[in-house]
């Protein structure tokens, strides 16, 4: 999984399913390479900066098998107490060797226990958080060097410390209860606590819910609490059809088919054809049939074949998503400097798109998990613009009231990881006069 991020971009959740589903490893030795692939790419930056401690020759110039085995072994050193230094160490070489890479054998031994000598040593050093507030960002809370500037620039140094750090843990196991289905319960049964902000979220589990018995019986959705949160805006009611832009994997499209009731419906649109049937499993599961999934290019036109104007629509919009840097490690290295501008530009023609089909007085929510202004504030003042017969409505009598704290303002939604535990997200409400 690590040399396919690497070398090929690719998204980790989907490289490491592949992997796991062709190695079919135990629940256990399963967790544990979940635990070193997301964790050495959550921590990439302060392990190299380890690494160019401890190494005689430039990291960026080692071969790229080399370089993601010296980051797996230097992350179990480094961060997991329960496996012995010498293990790591050794598992590493031999993965060397399995890999044909025999001639490296050695200098991967000598610099792993260089790392681990260091370490024990407590002879590591960072650059000063006060003296070189990028440099601590970058090797210490292992940020891009371009995205270290860009959090100081705009949010200021000590709100960039605390976003990044925050961004360096892993997420808490969060969950949607279903309708229906006592909270509490499933609280205790999978120890965890109710969510601050979403009603119908349990949050901090200690075990895996997907594991859990009550997973299959549809009593729960693996949902962030922030993406709970904006389905809520639309202010959905029962027997109401709603329109879903961007569905897949589908949380918030079950979300507003349970929201809707029986006899409403939900229409589910998905660009990529191979990821429909993950909005089907989901309503399956859940024992839902009010929910339509349809392959479409929203920023074309819906073409339903049905109404021409719907009075609820999400677009819960492809963007970087920096605001999930916990769940999708691999974005800080994917994502490039320029792309927040196209993403910010798809966005803008999904929401333009979307908004033909609004009836009036109707309500169009638009959602992101980022914070980058082109792709929040500015896209939307850009669509605004350009649709005067539209304007910003005040979520917070759609949200719970302990939510109303999350909309500034101007009325939108802002949540962040470093202080409010879940992921970063940016909504708005927007009405048609």
């Amino acid at each position: 999984m690590l040399a396919r991020v690497d070398r090929d971009r690719a998204f980790a959740d989907l490289a490491l399913h592949a992997e796991l589903t062709d190695a079919r490893l135990e629940r256990r030795e399963r967790a544990l390479a979940t635990e070193l692939a997301y964790g050495t790419l959550r921590l990439r930056g302060r392990v190299d900066a380890v690494l160019r401690q401890c190494m005689d020759r430039d990291l960026g110039k080692t071969q790229r098998e080399v370089r993601n085995l010296l980051r797996l072994g230097s992350y179990q050193i480094l961060f997991l107490d329960r496996i012995r230094n010498a293990a790591a160490v050794s598992e590493t070489v031999k993965l060397a060797r399995l890999l044909g890479l025999d001639a490296a054998a050695g200098f991967l031994n000598a610099v792993l226990r260089q790392v681990a000598r260091r370490s024990e040593a407590g002879t590591l050093v960072f650059p000063d958080r006060a003296q070189d507030p990028k440099g601590y960002l970058t090797d210490w809370a292992s940020l891009p060097a371009w995205l270290a500037e860009r959090w100081i620039a705009q949010s200021g140094e000590q709100e960039a410390f605390a976003l990044a750090e925050a961004c360096t843990k892993a997420p808490p196991r969060t969950v949607r209860v279903s309708q229906g289905i006592d909270l509490e319960t499933v609280a205790r049964r999978l120890q965890g606590r109710p969510c601050r902000f979403a009603p119908r979220g349990v949050t901090g589990l200690r075990l895996d819910p997907v594991l859990d018995p009550g997973f299959a019986r549809g009593e729960f959705t693996v949902q962030d609490e922030a993406s709970q949160l904006v389905p809520l805006m639309l202010g959905a009611e029962p027997n109401e059809t709603v329109v879903d832009c961007c569905a897949a994997p589908g949380a918030k499209a079950v979300q507003l088919a349970e929201q809707v009731g029986p006899k409403g419906e939900v229409i589910a649109l998905e660009l990529h054809d191979a990821r429909v049937p993950l909005i089907l499993r989901g309503a399956r599961r859940l024992g839902l049939s009010n929910l339509r999934a349809l392959q479409r290019d929203v920023a074309k036109g819906f073409n339903l074949h049905g109404p021409l104007h719907f009075k609820r629509i999400l677009v819960d919009a492809p963007c970087s998503g920096l605001g999930t840097l916990r769940r999708n490690p691999d974005a800080r290295w994917r994502v490039q400097p320029g792309e927040i501008e196209r993403w910010a530009e798809r966005g803008l023609a999904l929401l333009v798109s979307a908004a033909r089909y609004v009836e009036q007085g109707g309500a169009l929510v638009y959602s992101v998990c980022t914070h980058t202004p082109e792709e929040t504030v500015q896209l939307v003042t850009r669509f605004l613009e350009s649709h005067p017969n539209f304007r910003l409505d005040d979520p917070r009598p759609y949200l719970p009231t302990a939510a109303a704290g999350l909309v500034d303002e101007a009325g939108a939604l802002w949540t962040y990881p470093h202080r409010h535990g879940c992921d970063g997200f940016y909504a708005v409400r927007l009405v048609r006069a």
